[in-house]
């Protein structure tokens, strides 16, 4: 059953449509992002949602509840920002009782409650400090605890990762979702980044232009884009015109052919491949790049460049620039995109 429901949903500054048309649904408990790129509407979407824009039109309920226009305090909702929007003048222990203080509770229930908080994302010893004095992800935890401390009935996140560096993004992101999981909060998080979309969420909503695309658990978004502009902002897919998928391939298509890198072998001739893949395509290596644990060539086949994705198993399997190789594409993961 639908525990958020968002129908109809527009929005214009002057003659610019924002977003429009927008409609979803999201299940108690789910952890839902906002995927696209800057300027295709999703944290105005998420403002609106938390009350913070007014729409144009369109309807926002909560558990049954209508809150379209209710105000930002009466909604139940958390929200965590990508400035963090701390006050500098207080503690960290302040800045997450102050949603509370608002509330009127009694002094030992605020007590209370920023010590469990304060506890759920690993910040105890900190309570005395100022900002100023914490590191970026830290702030970004204090962010987290002040919007959690409150009992929101939803979360939403606009881009809150996206300031620090990767090393602490990859393990706060870790921290958000395991937090997230634990209370069974509905979170609607905001982000450009595929790989943040791919690892957090229940499901993806790809926006472009104002609009919802495609939506769908994270497996679905990346192995069956809708659409040529969601293959395209997936990552590396190799999109083939209908002409370049006929002289490559000899496969008729209205649309672009998607195939992902991992979806093309290299074999050296005389090596014996599978019944699934395709006929051997002679190739030559031109580049590689070294993405860690992955090694992504790039190959040229009949005057087409493709990017081609192989596991970097050992140093001595590396190919070298004007190796002859012989492709064979995984014909079940082709996608015709239009």
């Amino acid at each position: 059953m639908s525990y958020v429901e968002a129908s109809g949903l527009a929005k214009k500054y002057g003659n610019a449509t924002i977003f429009q048309d927008i409609h979803f649904s999201l299940r108690k408990g789910e952890f839902v992002t906002l995927l696209g790129p800057s300027g295709c509407g999703k944290s105005t979407l998420l403002r609106s949602l938390a009350g913070l824009t007014d729409i144009d039109a369109g309807c926002i309920r909560v558990d049954g509840e209508d809150i379209t226009r209710a105000a930002p305090q009466k909604r139940g909702i958390g929200m965590v920002f990508q400035s963090y929007a701390l006050f500098p003048n207080m503690s960290v222990e302040q800045n997450i009782a102050f949603g509370l203080k608002l509330q009127k509770l009694p002094g030992s229930e605020i007590a209370r409650k920023v010590a469990d908080v304060i506890r759920l994302v690993a910040l105890s010893g900190k309570e005395q400090h100022y900002p100023h004095e914490l590191s970026g992800g830290q702030r970004q935890r204090v962010a987290l605890a002040r919007a959690l401390v409150v009992e929101p009935r939803i979360l939403l996140l606009d881009e809150p990762l996206s300031a620090l560096d990767a090393r602490i993004r990859k393990s706060l992101r870790e921290q958000i979702r395991d937090i997230q999981q634990r209370l069974g909060l509905t979170t609607v998080f905001v982000t450009h980044d595929q790989e943040e979309a791919l690892t957090m969420s229940d499901r993806i909503f790809v926006m472009d232009q104002g609009r919802i695309v495609q939506e769908g658990s994270a497996e679905m978004i990346y192995t069956r884009p809708a659409t040529e502009f969601v293959a395209r902002f997936m990552g590396s897919y190799n999109l083939l015109t209908p002409t370049e998928a006929s002289r490559l391939l000899q496969l008729e298509t209205r649309g672009h052919l998607a195939i992902r890198p991992e979806a093309i072998q290299i074999f050296t001739p005389g090596q014996a491949y599978p019944a699934h893949l395709s006929a051997p395509l002679p190739a030559t290596i031109r580049q590689h790049q070294l993405l860690g644990n992955v090694i992504r060539y790039q190959v040229q086949a009949h005057g087409i460049t493709l990017q081609v994705d192989q596991l970097n198993r050992r140093a001595e399997d590396l190919l070298a620039a004007g190796t002859e190789v012989n492709l064979m594409i995984d014909q079940q993961q082709m996608r015709e995109v239009h």
